[in-house]
């Protein structure tokens, strides 16, 4: 494996550097090298366990790198602290929601906020005009994603009872909320129904058109390849692809990768048009 980050069509924002990643001698994530331009939409694809929330974990400082390393415009964030990497520009989603449920929908997105409004603790305690000022600008912010997502639902609610395609709108509002110059995006179309797809992948795009680069892991083969300007393919933690869709989706090792070597002819060429965004959308 090169561990030269490959080239992308803009200079990279992200540059992810033969990252290799261990817990207790199992190998997660093996030499992986890529980078991701200014506005760029990057899907990264791979068999169930092949290091794909691994990788997004080590770039927004989850983890911790065994070795390589993660740069932000050149600058090495490697290790750094989760809220460091978010106040760097930084946003993610995760596979599983991650939001509070008990508190309002409102209030969930104003949390996205706080990074970019400055108050401080004796603001706070003593509702200075600067806290009123912030606590008014984080309100207006928050009814702005969420416009922007989408949201059908109440909005003064508790979040966890909207249904749960619109708890992702909350998620993706809140990760916006913070300005970031890249949004990490984990399996944002899981469980959702085909209108819902279709909405999620026309906001990735709106997205992009704010001038802020995307990473994507998807399993929905069918909206990796409409969205994305690159894919990046994983398997045993190693990257074995990293290309445009349709170079990738006519890759023989990631069409290995997503059924194995003893596969048929008529599985063969199943698994390639899942992989080239199948009827079912499958991977």
């Amino acid at each position: 494996m090169n561990s030269t980050v490959k080239s992308t069509a803009n200079a990279p924002l992200l540059s992810v550097e033969d990252l290799r990643l261990s817990f207790g001698g199992v190998l997660a994530i093996d030499g992986l090298s890529f980078g991701v331009g200014e506005a760029e939409i990057v899907s990264v694809i791979g068999p169930n366990g092949a290091g794909k929330t691994s990788a997004f974990n080590c770039v927004t400082g989850f983890y911790r790198p065994t070795a390589g390393a993660v740069r932000l415009r050149g600058r090495d964030i490697t290790g750094l602290r989760p809220s460091a990497v978010a106040a760097l520009g930084v946003a993610r989603t995760f596979q599983n929601l991650r939001l509070f449920g008990e508190m309002s929908v409102l209030d969930n997105v104003r949390a996205g906020t706080h990074l970019r409004i400055r108050q401080n603790v004796f603001d706070a305690l003593l509702h200075t005009p600067r806290y009123r000022r912030g606590e008014r600008e984080s309100t207006e912010q928050a009814h702005h994603w969420l416009d922007f997502v989408g949201l059908r639902g109440d909005r003064y609610g508790p979040a966890r009872a909207l249904p749960y395609g619109e708890q992702r709108r909350v998620e993706i509002a809140r990760a916006l909320a913070r300005e970031p110059d890249l949004l990490l995006l984990d399996e944002p179309a899981a469980g959702l129904n085909h209108g819902e797809k279709a909405e999620t992948l026309d906001l990735i795009r709106r997205v992009r058109e704010l001038g802020v680069a995307i990473v994507l892991i998807e399993h929905d083969m069918g909206l990796v390849m409409d969205v994305s300007q690159r894919v990046v393919v994983l398997n045993f933690g190693r990257e074995i692809a990293d290309g445009p869709p349709d170079e990738v989706r006519r890759d023989p090792e990631v069409v290995e990768a997503y059924l194995g070597r003893d596969a048929d002819e008529a599985e063969i060429e199943e698994a390639r048009a899942s992989v080239a965004g199948g009827r079912d959308g499958g991977a």
